[in-house]
């Protein structure tokens, strides 16, 4: 979990037991809800003898079939991904507006209990069914799922965060649980949304529910998945926010870890697929053939102002809200991860805990959003208001909620509503006198801890939303003080909403491009770059961005672009640890199947020696997985010789394909007698004669950097003098670590790399 751009006293993993002492790649990780191990992603294309006979054996034909099937899929995924979305915002539209509806009234005839009543048991039964599906059904659906998809697309698998049960899950939970008025977003779920549907379509279907297409199957390896769940995670913010340039910057700042132009266009291409499919949806919706509620949830907020002009005056308070959002934004991400871990020790003790504690959020939320409003004052109707006053039943400015005809309850208006309905509230042109200044920070300190509460629950539930609709409440709080001739009070609720979602998330330019294409107003491209700035580097002086913290919380094992100065000081050749399992080019099956029993790991070297070599030398390195398909496939010799062209024509390279996110081959699957274990294997035709290797003398960082840029498994360690045996050790992820190297050597911790972090008593 290597992660030291925080502070030492958050920097204790949670899961320290775990760890292997010994150099494994498979480690455990907090995947959801639950406890999963995990794995490291093969994004080397292992260039053994048996896949270059096949790549030559491929026409120019199958090879424009794989570049076109690329697109091919990047369009489906453009499609899916915003069906999807759109879905999801009218299943949310309606199901939390008829339940407005009713709530409204019982509540105009004067039945204020049976009122709350019904609020509240409508909110507990759709977190219930959320909780219960998520944890039974799918535990890895539960939170965001962009930890998850960053942590994969930097090389971490884990089973079950693509799968097909994972998806639907993901989609009906995250449906559910924003209905029952909790303060979660769908973003974040839309993103891995997004990345399973890619994943799915990438790996030609799911088997176990018998959806599979063979004509799909051209993409079952690591790179190429990398690829498309790139595609699917900007998809899905695309979705989220109708902001396609948004979706492929988030994809680029935040998501991946190995870009290149090829991918840039075809994510591009996926996202213009998303933006012109919403569109046309949006213009069905708009013609009343959507139910009630039904415009998606996914309308431009309009603040837009024809006479809206800043001058130089305007910038001071416009620094301010940067200065203050980004120290808001550190606090939030350092209480979020405190209540995470307390979350996380209570779900230890059993599945109902997580139920039980996902329903007590939900009614702490609804007494508060069905109470608060009682407290604000009513406020008479305003008699140049552009939409009814009040509004009864339906979204709108101006709630009626208890009050009198001819006045509305302005508190109702935000927190008696729809998460983006708030938003839209607060966004809102020529509305500056409608909001309290008191209703407004109520609001604020509302959203700020309930998103800080709800978001840990055993249910798909997203942050970005959430941070938006508290960063608007403090932005339009900051404008109604400070107040301003040239910018309305929405306009200053745009720049909150940026300046909080900079000093917690730490994006800049996506962020920028998100909100400008939210808000469709490139007035306040200036101002926003500069509030971004300030936050994020205001907040940068206290902890990380939320994501990493999340990540780390997790135990994802997330390789970070920095190196830190005391790997300059180590050669590689001192954080390899052993025992260190070789096969020989052509070894008996008893000595593979007791190696692959005995241990874990996932690569071994093959070195050859006499009689096919005078000497030890290096030949390759095979893959676990590779190892076992030959195994079940029981090509075997009954002597101590090499594999002749009528063998290996027995072989097809779908054999060796990659299966699907998490799931593999075990050896205990594999049984064999004991005549086939006296026989022998040929490992030189599927060894990788050509792994990336590098001298025992060479420094611990600039491995580092070769290891992360290029996306490696493993580094075969080879000494420097030709006098030793051929091979020193291996690399894998987990050597990388900062607290397996620390832990080798303890005294350089001094040296550790630290960022400026200022430490707040009430931090510490």
């Amino acid at each position: 979990m290597p992660n030291s751009t925080t502070e030492d006293s958050v920097a204790v993993p949670l899961l320290p037991t775990l760890r292997h002492a010994t150099n494994s790649s498979s480690q455990v990780a907090i995947v959801g809800s639950n406890l999963c191990p995990v794995e490291s992603l093969d994004y080397e294309i292992a260039e053994n003898d048996f896949f270059k006979q096949d790549w030559r054996a491929r026409s120019k034909t199958q090879i424009f079939q794989y570049v076109f099937m690329k697109w091919l899929l990047c369009f489906f995924i453009g499609i899916i991904v915003s069906l999807i979305g759109f879905t999801n915002n009218l299943a949310v539209e309606n199901l939390a507006g008829v339940k407005f509806v009713v709530t409204s009234n019982m509540m105009l005839a004067g039945r204020y209990s049976m009122g709350f009543f019904v609020f509240t048991v409508s909110n507990l039964i759709l977190t219930l069914f959320a909780s219960v599906i998520t944890a039974f059904v799918a535990p890895a659906a539960a939170g965001s799922g962009i930890p998850e998809v960053k942590a994969y697309l930097n090389g971490v698998d884990a089973p079950e965060i693509f799968s097909f049960r994972t998806l639907v899950v993901k989609i009906i939970g995250n449906i559910s649980a924003v209905s029952g008025s909790l303060l979660i977003g769908k973003a974040g779920p839309m993103v891995h949304t997004g990345a399973c549907v890619a994943s799915i379509l990438g790996q030609g279907g799911s088997k176990r529910y018998g959806l599979t297409w063979r004509w799909l199957r051209y993409f079952n390896n690591d790179r190429d998945r990398r690829d498309l769940v790139t595609c699917g995670s900007a998809a899905g913010i695309a979705a989220s926010f109708r902001a396609p340039v948004g979706g492929v910057l988030f994809a680029l700042e935040e998501m991946s870890s190995w870009w290149r132009s090829a991918l840039l266009w075809r994510i591009f291409f996926s996202t213009a697929v998303v933006a012109i499919v919403l569109r046309a949806l949006i213009d069905v919706c708009l013609s009343g053939k959507c139910g009630l509620f039904g415009k998606g949830g996914l309308i431009v907020f309009d603040v837009y102002s024809e006479n809206a002009s800043y001058h130089l005056g305007d910038v001071l308070p416009v620094l301010l809200l940067g200065f203050v959002g980004g120290i808001l934004g550190s606090i939030y991400n350092f209480l979020l991860e405190k209540v995470l871990r307390v979350y996380n020790y209570i779900y230890e003790k059993g599945v109902a805990w997580k139920i039980i504690l996902a329903c007590s959020i939900s009614i702490f939320t609804s007494c508060l959003l069905f109470g608060l409003p009682f407290l604000a004052s009513c406020q008479p109707c305003p008699a140049d208001a552009l939409e009814e006053c009040p509004t009864i039943g339906r979204s709108g400015n101006f709630k009626k909620y208890q009050c009198p005809p001819g006045h509305y309850n302005d508190l109702a208006s935000l927190i008696f509503n729809t998460n983006d309905d708030a938003i839209k509230n607060l966004f809102s042109k020529n509305t500056d006198f409608e909001f309290h200044y008191l209703s407004v920070l109520v609001f604020f300190i509302t959203c700020f801890f309930l998103s800080i509460l709800s978001y840990g629950i055993v249910a798909p539930a997203g942050l970005f939303v959430p941070v938006i609709v508290t960063g608007a409440s403090y932005g339009r709080f900051v404008g109604m003080l400070l107040g301003s001739k040239n910018l309305n009070d929405g306009l200053y609720a745009v720049l909150g909403a940026a300046s909080f979602l900079g000093g917690s998330m730490r994006m800049t330019v996506s962020l920028c491009v998100i909100l400008l294409e939210l808000t469709n107003n490139l007035l306040l491209l200036p101002m926003m770059m500069v509030v971004l700035l300030i936050s994020k580097t205001v907040a940068d002086a206290f902890n990380a961005n939320i994501y990493n913290l999340i990540m780390k919380i997790k135990g994802f094992p997330y390789l970070h672009s920095h190196v830190e100065p005391y790997m300059r000081q180590l050669t590689v050749g001192d954080v390899v640890t052993g025992p260190l399992q070789v096969f020989k080019g052509i070894e008996k099956i008893e000595t593979i199947v007791h190696v692959l029993k005995t241990t874990n790991h996932n690569g071994f070297p093959v070195v050859d020696g006499p009689p096919l070599s005078p000497a030890p030398v290096l030949y390759g390195l095979i893959l676990r997985a590779h190892i076992l398909t030959l195994l079940k496939k029981r090509v075997f010799l009954s002597s101590p010789v090499a594999f002749d062209s009528k063998t290996l024509a027995q072989f097809k390279a779908d054999e060796f394909a990659k299966k699907g996110s998490g799931r593999g081959d075990r050896i205990e699957d594999v049984e064999l007698s004991e005549e086939e274990l006296n026989m022998y294997l040929d490992l030189h035709p599927f060894s990788n004669a050509s792994p990336y290797t590098v001298l025992e003398t060479m420094s611990l960082a600039k491995a580092l950097v070769l290891f992360r840029e290029v996306g490696l498994r493993h580094i075969l360690v080879i000494p420097k003098f030709s006098n030793r045996p051929p091979l020193v050790g291996i690399l894998t992820r987990h050597d990388f670590m900062p607290e397996h190297i620390l832990g080798l050597r303890p005294s350089l911790s001094r040296s550790r790399w630290k960022r400026l972090r200022i430490r707040l008593p009430f931090l510490s």
